[in-house]
């Protein structure tokens, strides 16, 4: 049988870096791990094709080699999926989906075939057998969650790396956490789920086989969910496969609690870790207690941030207004924490109630549910009928990404981050992007742009006071610039 596993195209959004890619001559962050885990899964027998659309134009082609077309998608690739399904049912195709859009919203897709919900390590196998007796039921779905210690390698093989600027592996699944806006539990639950060190291991093999020297992001919700599996045997791990490679650097998701404890930021760091996303969300502590983010409560925000960044680990935030609790002091207090903490990637949204989580249910008996959740919390939408007036919320909301992406406000936020950051040495391989990137910076950023001036003023800079962070500024500068055209292109 012949599978042709398709991922749909992404829209322009702060997160989709699309602007900053060309700058490294790269088309799309990082492939589908979904599909590529997907596809392991599938008979070895089978013939398998993948179909990045961030990368490349789905083919007639294609379509008329494919006995069945499995999707997957995240609810922020909502209209490019249905984009997807029309042609395939156009062409006559099986059409099998999967994933978080579809497991959120599985009466939004009459059209799909076969919907294989919740975690296929579970569903997948089912809908294989029926399939194999000829009787595949239309939905498959689990209120379980998958052992992932059975989860195989995913196929990286099936796609050109050479298109992509990271690789992304997981290593656990599920959050101990319970922020009452975010799906993770609802769709992969509270308890912590691991993976065997040795399949870590080995994923992190299969991908240096390939011959893959880039950044790699492990997606973890929360990495360090289990401190001590992590401190005792899975670092230790990892530090030693790095010995005499010279292998990308390493980002991950973790909740701000990791600045408590000084001997897992140090073997993060021996690890590969230079980037860590962290769920900030509010420097306003009752918001925090509404929203149930007690990990953030009662502590020194801008201080565990900075600390962070002094211990070798740049932090990539993630913040929220709209809360309940929230007044027109709030944006300016957002401001100030963005530019004092020198968090250089700070990603701003207003509040949202994915489908599944407490929030969503509150404000579905409040009867506060105005529209579909977009699945981008940086479009300058909400799904929700907020407190404060809508009006006065987006215009404060503007005035935050105005002034943190402002020129002046981002770099000068730059330098704070530069000042406090204490990079650790790894042994990296440079390659021929980086020095695109650099001498295209220099034409788009330093020339063409209005930020010239601010461009140069930080390139001097750091070369006279912090050299050996020279390149990290210069990569700053792109993502400021990929920032400000989304800001200004797509932000409503």
């Amino acid at each position: 049988m012949n599978i042709l596993l398709v991922y749909p195209q992404f829209p322009d959004t702060f997160w989709s870096f699309k602007h900053a890619l060309k700058f490294v001559h790269k088309k799309a962050s990082s492939p589908p791990l979904g599909l590529l885990t997907v596809a392991a899964m599938l008979p070895g027998t089978w013939e398998k094709r993948l179909v990045d659309m961030n990368i490349q134009d789905l083919k007639t082609s294609d379509l008329d080699w494919a006995d069945m077309v499995l999707i997957s998608a995240m609810t922020v690739q909502r209209e490019s999926t249905h984009e997807l399904i029309a042609i395939a049912r156009q062409a006559g195709k099986v059409i099998v989906a999967g994933g978080p859009l579809f497991t959120a919203e599985p009466e939004g897709f009459p059209e799909v075939d076969h919907l294989i919900l919740n975690e296929a390590e579970i569903t997948l196998p089912l809908f294989l057998s029926d399939l194999g007796r000829g009787k595949p039921e239309r939905v498959y779905q689990t209120d379980e969650f998958a052992d992932i210690t059975t989860t195989p390698v995913p196929l990286w093989e099936l796609v050109d790396l050479r298109h992509y600027d990271s690789l992304s592996l997981q290593f656990t699944r599920g959050c101990p956490f319970n922020c009452d806006f975010c799906n993770v539990t609802a769709l992969l639950g509270h308890r912590m789920r691991i993976k065997t060190t040795q399949q870590l291991i080995t994923e992190l093999d299969k991908i240096y086989s390939l011959g893959w020297r880039r950044g790699i992001f492990i997606v973890d919700d929360n990495f360090i969910g289990n401190k001590q599996i992590l401190k005792k045997e899975v670092l230790p791990a990892m530090i030693e496969w790095r010995k005499g490679k010279k292998s990308g650097r390493l980002t991950t998701e973790a909740s701000v609690n990791l600045s408590d404890d000084d001997e897992l930021i140090e073997l993060m760091v021996k690890a590969g870790f230079t980037q860590v996303f962290v769920g900030i969300e509010t420097p306003d502590d009752v918001a925090l207690a509404e929203c149930s983010k007690s990990q953030n409560r009662n502590r020194d925000l801008v201080s565990s941030v900075r600390k962070l960044q002094r211990m070798g680990l740049q932090v990539m935030g993630g913040f929220i207004v709209g809360f309940d609790s929230d007044d027109e002091t709030i944006f300016e207090r957002m401001i100030d924490f963005i530019q004092q903490s020198g968090i250089v990637t700070a990603m701003v949204g207003l509040l949202q109630a994915p489908i599944g989580t407490q929030l969503y249910q509150r404000m579905l008996r409040e009867g506060r549910i105005r529209n579909a959740y977009s699945g981008d919390n940086v479009d300058g939408e909400t799904n929700i009928v907020p407190k404060m007036d809508l009006g006065q919320l987006k215009q404060g909301y503007r005035k935050i990404l105005d002034s943190i992406y402002s020129a002046k406000g981002f770099y000068e936020r730059v330098r704070t981050f530069l000042k406090d950051y204490n990079p650790a040495r790894h042994a990296v391989t440079l390659q021929w992007e980086e020095i695109a990137a650099f001498l295209s910076s220099m034409v788009e950023i330093g020339v063409k742009s209005k930020e010239r001036w601010h461009y140069w003023r930080l390139f001097f800079w750091t070369l006279f006071h912090f050299p050996k962070k020279f390149p990290l500024a210069i990569t700053f500068t792109i993502y400021g610039y990929h920032f400000r055209k989304v800001n200004q292109l797509h932000v409503v």
